[in-house]
């Protein structure tokens, strides 16, 4: 029996009560009347307020329920006070490209500095060839709980550029996952991998392209990270991963492992009306103990400094740039230098190398935007350095980008990229691409 009933169940008893004393007003003594009627409405009254009360106060929730989460898009599992978040998108890319980067090679399914054809003859069996994949889909998990000492958040992602499975483009097109982010936060400190603290991720150009641009820091990686607010900003220092790449006289390329001490990295940022700006610092060893090469150990201490910034242009335009120079930058831009170069007595030569990058967004409206880049970047190798060592690689890219609703991007764009080894050798690379994205 609901609330509602049983207080219309009182309505009528009272009514009834009041036409049968109606009736009997001649055999009752006026003062029970009033007497009666006032109980009845004090009952009524009651009753009445207890209701109010009930619908002020909701009924608690069943402990075997899924919730709303504290953060958007977010639900929480029963008995659990964290913050469940799940996304990502599907995405198709064509491509077609004036070269081959190889059988194999992911050069033909984003753009890689390194893996532009050199030479007049090179990639040249396979000119103007299609691809098409969805490898750079991916999927997301983030969390958040409330702790004494602040949110305490996790997140990972994958993507699908990770080494192949059994599939094939001739058959299933299977691919492994690959991590991209693994990391969590506690208040100021984040452990885990996610982007290097030298570059601010906020500079990178819009663009079609998985790849994105050659002259840029790009590097994903293990770290312990301290961030801390301040007015007007924030300034971070880390301790990476270090992974030091070489490269031989014969200009084979090799991993040393043998790494006593992590990167050290900084950054300051600042957000101003005139835009956001960061200034980037790192110090690392690089260090040469390995069976692969010559028998000898060295190492060398190397840093880098750079500049970012994101400058809002008219209403919803903006330029972004970037720009470093060092002595250790090797492995972060984009993989593309390797961090050191052994002469011929087996002894660690840094060269100076330095990147940039320059982009302007345009918003044509709200549902459509174009993005024009270009960068570059160089190696000042010394002499002795083998012919087929990296010694510099330009790109831009050109595109025109639509978002018919909030969650999907089709895009369109074309990307002209050169690279050059030590020997004088040239190469370049037109390409075409078009793309799907769908988020959820």
């Amino acid at each position: 029996m609901t609330k509602t009933w049983r207080l219309n169940a009182l309505h009528a008893a009272v009514a009834a009560a009041l036409i049968g004393l109606t009736t009997a007003v001649r055999a009752d003594p006026m003062q029970d009347l009033k007497a009666q009627i006032d109980s009845l409405s004090k009952k009524v009254a009651e009753l009445e307020q207890k209701k109010a009360a009930d619908a002020a106060q909701p009924a608690a929730t069943p402990s075997n329920v899924v919730t709303g989460g504290a953060t958007k898009g977010s639900f929480k599992l029963p008995g659990s006070d964290t913050s469940v978040t799940l996304g990502g998108y599907v995405k198709l890319d064509a491509i077609a490209s004036s070269r081959s980067a190889g059988v194999g090679s992911t050069g033909d399914q984003e753009y890689e500095a390194g893996s532009v054809p050199v030479g007049p003859t090179a990639g040249a069996n396979e000119r103007y060839q299609i691809v098409m994949h969805a490898r750079q889909s991916r999927f997301n998990l983030k969390t958040s709980t409330p702790t004494g000492f602040g949110e305490l958040t996790t997140f990972m992602e994958f993507d699908l550029f990770g080494g192949a499975l059994s599939g094939n483009e001739s058959v299933s097109n299977s691919h492994g996952l690959r991590v991209r982010h693994a990391y969590g936060t506690l208040g100021n400190l984040l452990v885990g991998q996610t982007w290097t603290t030298l570059f601010d991720v906020a500079a990178y150009p819009e663009t079609v392209d998985f790849g994105g641009e050659a002259g840029v820091i790009f590097v994903r990686q293990a770290q312990a990270r301290w961030t801390q607010p301040f007015s007007g900003g924030q300034w971070a220092v880390a301790l990476e991963n270090p992974e030091t790449v070489a490269s031989l006289t014969t200009g084979a390329s090799f991993r040393a492992d043998d790494d006593r001490y992590p990167d050290i990295v900084g950054n300051i940022k600042f957000n101003t009306s005139l835009g956001s700006y960061s200034l980037g610092a790192m110090a690392r060893q690089l260090r040469v103990d390995s069976a692969t090469a010559p028998a000898s150990v060295d190492q060398k201490w190397g840093g880098v400094i750079g500049v970012t910034g994101v400058v809002p242009v008219l209403s919803k335009d903006d330029v972004r740039f970037a720009a470093y120079y060092g002595n250790a930058i090797g492995r972060y831009a984009v993989g593309f230098f390797t961090d050191a170069i052994l002469d011929s007595s087996s002894r660690i030569v840094l060269p100076n190398q330095w990147l940039a990058m320059a982009a302007y967004r345009h918003a044509w409206n709200a549902n459509l935007r174009s993005t024009i880049s270009m960068s570059g970047l160089r190696s000042a190798n010394p002499i002795g350095t083998a012919g087929s060592v990296n010694r510099a690689a330009h790109s831009a890219h050109v595109n025109l980008i639509w978002s018919p609703v909030a969650q999907a991007n089709l895009g369109l764009e074309y990307i002209r990229a050169t690279r050059e080894i030590q020997n004088g050798q040239k190469g370049s690379l037109n390409r075409l691409q078009a793309s799907a994205q769908y988020l959820f």
